[in-house]
C-alpha cells in the first residue's frame, strides 16, 4: 500500500494533468472569443456579466464551499458511515440549491445596480446589454455550485482526477458552442456557452459521484444534523475571508494607480505569469492534502503536523526550482510572452522586473495555501480569517512603504513579502493549536534541496552567457531557447535532487501503487 504522502502525491500529480488540460483549453478559449469579438464594448458588457457571476462562484461555491464541506465529510467519510455519508451529501445538495436560486433571483433582480456599481461609465444600450446579460448568466451559480459540492464530494473520496478534468470539459464545449454558434448569433452566443460549460462541469462530476456511491440527489434538511450545521457555521467566516483576501489586488491597482501610466498593466502581466505554477501545482497540492487531513482526529495532533509539514516539503520541492527559473528567465519569458505590437522595451523591463519580485513570493504563496488548508481541516475558521487579515494589513503597509523607495517593484515585492509573513504567521498558528512542531526547514533538508537548486541556477546562467538569448530570432527560435533553458534546469535539479536522497522522490516513485477506493 502506497505511503499517505505518496497517496497525496499521486492524488496531485492527476490534478495537475486536468489543470494543465483546462489551462491550455482556458487560453485557446480566450484566443478564439479574441478572434471573434475583438475589443468591442458588445465584449465589455459581456466581460461585466461573466466577472459578477464569476465573483460570485469564487466566493460562494468553490471557495468556501469547498472549505466547509470537505474536512466534515471526509471525518464522516474516515469513520466508514456510508449511509451517513450519503445522507449528509443529499442534504447539502437541497440547501445549495435554496442558497443558491435565492442568490440567483436577487442576482437578476439586482442586475441593474450591480452593473451601475462595476461599470459606471456604462449607460444607454450597453448598461441593457450588460443588464440582460448578467441575468442570463446567473443561473450558471447553481450549476457551479452542485459541481462544486460533486468535487468536493469526489475529493474526499480520493477521486482527483474527474474534478480537475472537469473544467477542460466546459472549456472544450464553451470553444464548439462558441464556433457553432457566434457567427449566427453574435455576442449570444457567449452566454449560451458559458452555461453549457457550467452544465457540463456540473454533470460529469455529478455522474462519478454517483457512480461512487454518493448519489448527489436532494435530500429534505435535518437542520438539527450536527454534521449539516458544522458545515453551514463554517461556510460563513470561511466566505468572509476570501471575501477580504480580494482585497490584495484591490491595494495594489489602488496605490499603483498613483503611479505612471502603464503600471497596473505591467502588474497584472507579471501576475498571469505567477498565476501559472501556482494553480498547476500549488492548488492541486492543497486540495489533495485538504481531506487527508480531515480525516485525522482530533487527537492525532502528531500525526497531522507531520503531514502538514511533509506537504509543506513537497510544495517547496516543486515551487522553488520555478523560483530560481523565474527570477534567471524573467526577461526571455516575459519577451517571449508579450513583447510584440505597442508592448514596447519600458514594458518589457518593467514587467521582467514584477515577475522576478512576484517569484520571491512564490514559496510564500504556495505555503500559505496549504497552511490555510491545515486550518480548514482542523475546523479554525476564525484563525483562517486573522492570517488573511494580517496579510492584507502587511500588503497594505508594505505597498504603502515600498512605493516611494522602489516604484512599481515595490508593489509586487510588497505583496510577496505580505504573503510570506501571512505563511509564516498561518504555520504559527496552526503549530500553537496543535502544540506540535512542524520543522519544515531543518538543516539537513535545506542542504539536500539547496545544492541541486544551485546546479541548476549555475546550469542556466552559463547557457544563458554561452548562447544569449537573441530578440531579434524569429519566434520559433525564441521558444526553443526557452524550451532549452528551461528544460535543462529542471532536469539538472531532478537529477541532482534525486541523487541528494531528497525523500521527495520516494513518495513520487510511490505514487504508483495500487491504491483503495470508497465503498
Amino acid at each position: 500500500m502506497a505511503s499517505p504522502l505518496s497517496k497525496m502525491v499521486r492524488h496531485a500529480m492527476r490534478m495537475m494533468v486536468g489543470t494543465f488540460a483546462s489551462r491550455v483549453l482556458g487560453l485557446l478559449r480566450e484566443i478564439i472569443t479574441a478572434a471573434l469579438f475583438g475589443a468591442t464594448r458588445q465584449l465589455d458588457a459581456f466581460l461585466v456579466a461573466y466577472t459578477l457571476a464569476n465573483l460570485s462562484r469564487q466566493l460562494l461555491a468553490e471557495g468556501a464551499l469547498s472549505a466547509a464541506f470537505v474536512p466534515v465529510f471526509s471525518r464522516v467519510v474516515a469513520e466508514g458511515s456510508r449511509e451517513k455519508a450519503k445522507h449528509l451529501a443529499r442534504q447539502m445538495t437541497t440547501v445549495l440549491l435554496l442558497a443558491g436560486g435565492g442568490v440567483v433571483a436577487a442576482g437578476i433582480f439586482g442586475a441593474p445596480l450591480l452593473v451601475r456599481l462595476m461599470a459606471p461609465g456604462f449607460s444607454g444600450a450597453d448598461a441593457d446589454l450588460a443588464v440582460l446579460l448578467t441575468r442570463l448568466m446567473f443561473p450558471f451559480l447553481i450549476l457551479i455550485s452542485v459541481a462544486a459540492l460533486a468535487m468536493g464530494v469526489l475529493n474526499s473520496l480520493d477521486s482527483f482526477f474527474i474534478p480537475a478534468v472537469a473544467p477542460a470539459v466546459s472549456n472544450l464545449l464553451f470553444i464548439l458552442l462558441l464556433a457553432i454558434l457566434a457567427p449566427r448569433t453574435g455576442i449570444w452566443a457567449l452566454p449560451a456557452a458559458v452555461l453549457a460549460g457550467g452544465a457540463a462541469q456540473m454533470s460529469l462530476q455529478w455522474w462519478r459521484s454517483g457512480t461512487l456511491g454518493v448519489p448527489l440527489i436532494p435530500g429534505r434538511p435535518n437542520w438539527a444534523d450536527p454534521e449539516l450545521k458544522k458545515v453551514i457555521c463554517l461556510f460563513l467566516p470561511y466566505m468572509a475571508g476570501l471575501s477580504l483576501n480580494q482585497v490584495n489586488p484591490v491595494i495594489s491597482r489602488m496605490v499603483g494607480s498613483f503611479l505612471e501610466g502603464g503600471t497596473i498593466s505591467v502588474l497584472s502581466y507579471a501576475d498571469r505569469v505567477i498565476q501559472l505554477p501556482l494553480g498547476l501545482f500549488v492548488i492541486a497540492i492543497s486540495q489533495a492534502v485538504l481531506p487527508m487531513l480531515s480525516r485525522l482526529g482530533s487527537e492525532e495532533t502528531e500525526a497531522f503536523a507531520l503531514m502538514t509539514r511533509d506537504a509543506l516539503r513537497f510544495t517547496l520541492f516543486v515551487i522553488l526550482p520555478v523560483v530560481v527559473g523565474m527570477i534567471l528567465l524573467a526577461r526571455p519569458m516575459i519577451h517571449l510572452l508579450f513583447v510584440r505590437g505597442a508592448f514596447n522595451e519600458w514594458a518589457w523591463r518593467s514587467t521582467s522586473r514584477a515577475l522576478a519580485l512576484y517569484a520571491l513570493g512564490l514559496p510564500g504563496m504556495a505555503c500559505s495555501t496549504v497552511v490555510m488548508r491545515g486550518l480548514y481541516a482542523r475546523r479554525l475558521p476564525k484563525e483562517a480569517l486573522k492570517v488573511t487579515g494580517i496579510t492584507v494589513a502587511l500588503n497594505l503597509f508594505f505597498c504603502v512603504t515600498l512605493v516611494h523607495l522602489f516604484s512599481y517593484a515595490g508593489l509586487a515585492l510588497a505583496t510577496s513579502l505580505a504573503f510570506t509573513g501571512g505563511a509564516l504567521m498561518g504555520t504559527w498558528s496552526l503549530r500553537r493549536h496543535l502544540k506540535a512542531p512542524i520543522e519544515v526547514l531543518s538543516g539537513e533538508w535545506i542542504l539536500r534541496h539547496g545544492i541541486p537548486l544551485f546546479l541548476m541556477a549555475a546550469v542556466i546562467l552559463a547557457g544563458s552567457w554561452l548562447f544569449p538569448y537573441d530578440p531579434a530570432s524569429r519566434l520559433l527560435g525564441k521558444m526553443l531557447w526557452v524550451l532549452i533553458a528551461v528544460s535543462a534546469g529542471a532536469v539538472v535539479y531532478g537529477i541532482a535532487s534525486w541523487l541528494s536522497g531528497c525523500d521527495e522522490w520516494k513518495w513520487v516513485s510511490g505514487a504508483f501503487r495500487k491504491e483503495e477506493r470508497f465503498s
